[in-house]
């Protein structure tokens, strides 16, 4: 029986702890800044990437990973003898997911399923890992498809920004453009729904938006079914990710929470968020 690994993209933003090695192959996407490629968390880091971004006149731009190099790790993969199975950020906020297939195209007979998460950072990345404990024990890539197509229905993410603006440059704002040219002092609370950036309402300042993103996922979480899954997301804002963590952490029973992580959103996410960016995602059931 072949062996199942698991494929996605850095903007999964999974923290290396909890990749634990279970069988995850990341691929970086791009940043584009001025003349200069670079891959998402490899050759940038995060703290330099935000360090930079707010002083530079030129805005990055994102590309996705391509086509040749999802050629080139599936190959691999199969040659070590892996059936493989790719999720990835949704297909409406990036090319990623379609150089997958494009790849695939040229594969005629590989055993590779490709999964669109419709969702980003650790609301894709909870689907990868709840994927990689079931080829860990190891099921087929059927199995793991199935587990992946699932969680999917099990996670969320709702999240703010310090501004809009970034959004708007990336052209990933979706319907939250309504709220653009509002009061400067409103914080905007967003959802990735359906696979795209969605408002959800605006509230006065920071803490109320924190404290609104946790009723959403409280919310959105059956405590009954168990077990939750919790990862607080920032864009260089670390002590406020962990204060987001621990305050959640105090509406879910300890008994029932068996991931909580706090998780940084990488240079092709932070392109588009901006830093200062705060959110939760979830898993729940699985």
């Amino acid at each position: 029986m072949s062996k199942v690994m698991i494929v996605t993209d850095s903007t999964s933003n999974i923290p290396l702890p909890l990749l634990n090695g279970n069988p995850v192959k990341t691929l970086p996407l791009q940043v584009i800044w001025g003349s200069k490629t670079y891959h998402d968390g490899v050759d940038m880091t995060p703290a330099e990437f935000y360090r930079h971004l707010p002083k530079d006149p030129i805005h990055p731009s994102t590309s996705q990973v391509t086509p040749e190099e999802f050629r080139a790790t599936y190959s691999q993969l199969i040659e070590e003898g892996y059936d493989v199975l790719s999720i990835h950020i949704s297909g409406k906020l990036s090319g990623t997911l379609d150089s997958a297939y494009q790849a695939r195209k040229t594969m005629p007979g590989a055993q590779i399923v490709i999964v669109d998460s419709l969702s980003t950072s650790m609301a894709l990345g909870f689907q990868v890992m709840a994927a990689a404990r079931m080829a860990e024990t190891g099921a087929t890539l059927e199995e793991c498809r199935v587990v992946a197509e699932k969680g999917r229905n099990h996670t969320g993410v709702f999240f703010t920004v310090s501004t809009l603006e970034y959004l708007r440059r990336g052209g990933r704002i979706g319907s939250a453009s309504a709220f653009l040219g509002n009061v400067l002092d409103l914080k905007p609370v967003l959802e990735v729904r359906n696979g795209l950036v969605e408002p959800v309402e605006r509230v006065r300042t920071l803490n109320k938006a924190i404290d609104r993103i946790i009723d959403l996922v409280e919310q959105r979480v059956d405590q009954s079914t168990g077990p939750i899954r919790l990862a607080a997301i920032q864009a260089a804002a670390p002590e406020e990710g962990q204060a987001l963590l621990d305050k959640a952490l105090k509406r879910f029973s300890s008994q029932l929470v068996t991931d909580a992580v706090v998780a940084e959103v990488s240079p092709v996410l932070g392109t588009h968020t901006g830093p200062g960016a705060l959110g939760l995602a979830y898993m729940v059931g699985m």
